[in-house]
């Protein structure tokens, strides 16, 4: 009697069980190094869980930190509530490589003592509004700092924005956090949002005026919350910004998270989404007009840590003018508990005249191979000649087509919002930022 190869015993298990098979993945993941496996190995903190890379790649982190290896692993990212802990920044690291920290107004180094950017919130009665110190409970309760610079905005904060969606409530009006800019002096701001059990709401953070602003906001959601939360950047031509924006998803939780960059000179906004329980579903979603010499930078990370979650990332760009700059990295970590995960992230980015640059780095790192299906995507380009041909053709002037075409384009993410106040707001900014140039 032959003996079945331990290969082909596997894909029949695989196939018993109705896993879908991916290619150079077991069960527990690809082999990423020769180290030895998890199962024999534990990172310094005794409280932590084996690291998935194992061997000396092991990590642990007194304050709540990951596991990996530093700079390689997404998994292996420092967090820590405390500024020390992190090293000064060089420039030179994966993370900071992109961000131009001559022009970053201090926001890495120095003490955040200005005056946060005033808050008001139009919001329905059923909505909670409160203005709390630092010992709140609730602080700290989506996430801890991944960088020094969430970490020194941590550090400096006074007083933070909570506003709650109460558990159940279901909110014909959008809730609308306006930030107004108090100047240059650089600041520390911390803005809380709650959707209890069961509650639906969308939540709307406007930034506007000047500031240099380092800004930590944190968005939990109970189990069956379904949260829709846009974060508008319309900031004076001079301002600087840093948003660390981390969000926990309840069971059977949806978040629909929707970022738009059109004003300050350096925009840095870091979305990451972490599911605390089986069943959740994130929609990320970005749309960005970088003029000459704007920044704007967007970092997205969703970590599957739970069986069952789904995950969107759709990020579109446009660029024009003079050393206009964009920077997009997407990350997606699928650890191995994640089984039947499914998640896609794709960045588009469309140049609309020379000397502009944009940057797209996906990232997929999954440790298993029981998911049904992950996948990523990226593309920078000009126009489709194809497109501006069929519109010219048809008696279109070439400088009308193309606005018709950044505006098709750009329209995809507009739409997502829901809500025609804002969506109506946002196509006339783009138009503005299409009229300043040269299409």
């Amino acid at each position: 009697m032959t003996e079945t190869p331990l290969n082909e015993t596997l894909l029949n298990e695989k196939a018993r069980i109705g896993a879908p098979s991916i290619p150079g993945l077991t069960e527990e993941g690809e082999s990423l190094t020769p180290l030895e496996p998890a199962e024999t190995t534990r990172p310094q903190s005794a409280s932590a869980p084996a690291s998935p890379l194992g061997g000396d790649a092991a990590k642990g982190h007194s304050h709540g930190g990951g596991y990996g290896i530093p700079d390689s692993s997404r998994a292996g990212r420092l967090t820590s509530y405390t500024l020390e802990d992190f090293p000064a920044i060089r420039g030179t690291e994966e993370e900071w490589r992109f961000t131009p920290l001559k022009r970053f107004g201090g926001l890495h180094t120095a003490a955040l003592d200005g005056a946060a950017p005033a808050v008001a919130v139009e919001a329905p009665e059923q909505v909670r509004v409160e203005t709390v110190g630092r010992e709140d409970s609730r602080i700290g309760s989506a996430g801890i700092p991944e960088d020094r610079v969430s970490a020194n905005a941590w550090s400096h904060f006074a007083e933070a924005t909570v506003v709650t969606v109460p558990a159940g409530a279901e909110l014909e009006d959008r809730v609308l956090v306006t930030l107004t800019g108090a100047g240059k002096a650089a600041a520390a701001q911390h803005v809380v949002v709650v959707a209890e059990d069961g509650a639906r709401a969308v939540v709307v953070l406007n930034h506007v005026g000047e500031a240099v602003v380092s800004e930590n906001v944190e968005i939990v959601l109970g189990d069956g919350a379904d949260l829709t939360v846009v974060s508008l950047q319309e900031w004076s031509d001079a301002s600087v910004h840093a948003s660390s924006q981390q969000v926990k998803i309840g069971r059977d939780a949806h978040l629909k998270h929707i970022v738009v960059s059109l004003g300050g000179s350096v925009v840095r906004v870091t979305p990451t989404a972490r599911f605390a329980a089986p069943g959740g579903e994130v929609e990320l979603y970005g749309l960005y007009f970088a003029d000459a010499g704007q920044h704007l930078e967007h970092r997205t990370f969703v970590d599957h840590a739970q069986p069952n979650c789904v995950s969107n990332v759709l990020y579109k760009g446009a660029l024009q003018g003079k050393d206009a700059r964009t920077v997009w990295v997407g990350d997606v970590l699928i650890q191995k508990q994640a089984e039947g995960t499914d998640s896609y992230e794709k960045n588009q980015n469309l140049v609309l005249t020379d000397g502009c640059r944009a940057d797209s780095v996906p990232n997929l790192e999954i440790e298993t191979g029981l998911i049904e299906g992950a996948g990523h995507a990226s593309a920078t380009g000009r126009f489709d000649d194809q497109h501006l041909f069929y519109l010219m053709a048809r008696g279109i002037p070439e400088d009308v087509a193309r606005r018709l075409v950044v505006r098709g384009f750009l329209n995809e993410i507009i739409q997502k919002i829901g809500v025609p106040a804002i969506e109506e707001h946002l196509t006339e900014a783009v138009e503005r930022e299409l009229a300043a140039g040269d299409n």
